[in-house]
């Protein structure tokens, strides 16, 4: 890539946008990042330039993309709090794509989720195939990423999977616990983002990992990496979501909502296909078997508290 290019990224000082902002930069590109959370330490310093995410200001928007050329979009919301709505995403983003357009950006690569669809009635994946759909029909070039799960550095979930084998003798699963999952590592995600900023025409990518398990298969391989016996009950979903729940309150957070616990089990963080990414999870987790989820990672925290650094968990 040409040191002449100029890249942006939503979120750059948060999870996945910093490790595309890393790999940039490792490229030779400039970076400029587009950020809710201006007051977070900057770990790049005077490297990456700083511009606010001003959804609510279409002209200003457009001025922070002005001479980018392709621009990385990592943002959405995980789950309805602190005053984010699923809705305000969709809306929010669909504002950037507008501003992308009207700044001439020349190619988005778009974060979206596995199995996105607008018939479905859980609004993550809902708002996700509404905005693939709005980006196909915008007439901007793009790549659009379908992650089932990352993990590695701040990930939340399966950080915090590993907290509570950590700390309970007894796990309750959703049901029998066989529906499947594919994650990622976010470094792969990120090496991905930055390979198809440098594609031509539309594409539209899965990107999962190398590895496939069953939820339950997934739950023994952490706690048998952790030295942890751990008993796991089969329990009925409802009944395993309020176990979640109580245990979220004793945290001040939420582990997983209802609509995350649905989805897992509708098997849609599931797709068939060649992997995409290479870091095997199960490699990934020995190696970090002395650190893994020591420390809770909190969402809400994040979202609350934006004058902090992400920590490295």
């Amino acid at each position: 890539m040409p040191e002449s290019e100029l890249h942006a990224v939503t979120g750059a000082f948060g999870y996945s946008g910093r490790r595309i902002a890393e790999r940039l930069l490792a490229a030779g590109v400039r970076v400029r990042t587009l950020t809710n959370s201006p007051n977070r330490p900057n770990p790049f310093g005077d490297r990456v330039e700083v511009r606010p995410l001003s959804f609510g200001d279409p002209a200003a928007l457009a001025e922070s993309l002005k001479g980018v050329l392709v621009l990385h979009n990592t943002y959405w919301v995980r789950y309805p709090a602190a005053g984010a709505l699923h809705d305000e995403a969709v809306e929010n983003t669909l504002a950037l794509f507008s501003a992308a357009k009207a700044a001439c950006v020349g190619r988005i690569v778009h974060v979206s989720i596995t199995n996105p669809s607008e018939d479905s009635d859980l609004p993550y994946f809902c708002g996700k195939a509404r905005l693939e759909r709005a980006l196909k029909e915008s007439g901007l070039p793009h790549s659009i990423l379908r992650p089932a799960l990352l993990f590695g550095g701040e990930d939340i979930l399966v950080n915090n999977i590993a907290w509570a084998i950590r700390r309970f003798p007894v796990l309750a699963i959703f049901g029998r616990g066989r529906y499947r999952m594919r994650p990622i590592h976010v470094d792969d995600l990120a090496t991905l983002a930055v390979k198809e900023g440098s594609e031509t025409g539309n594409r539209t990518v899965d990107a999962v990992g190398p590895e496939t398990f069953e939820y339950r298969e997934f739950v023994r391989l952490v706690a048998r990496i952790l030295g942890k016996r751990r008993l796991i009950l089969s329990l009925p979903p409802t009944l395993a979501w309020l176990g979640t729940a109580l245990i979220g309150r004793m945290v001040g957070d939420i582990l997983i909502t209802r609509d995350e616990m649905k989805g897992l089990m509708r098997g849609l963080l599931d797709v068939p296909g060649e992997p995409t990414g290479s870091i095997l999870l199960s490699d990934w987790a020995s190696e970090h078997a002395a650190t893994l989820g020591l420390r809770y990672a909190s969402e809400l925290a994040r979202r609350r508290n934006r004058s902090e650094a992400y920590e490295r968990l």
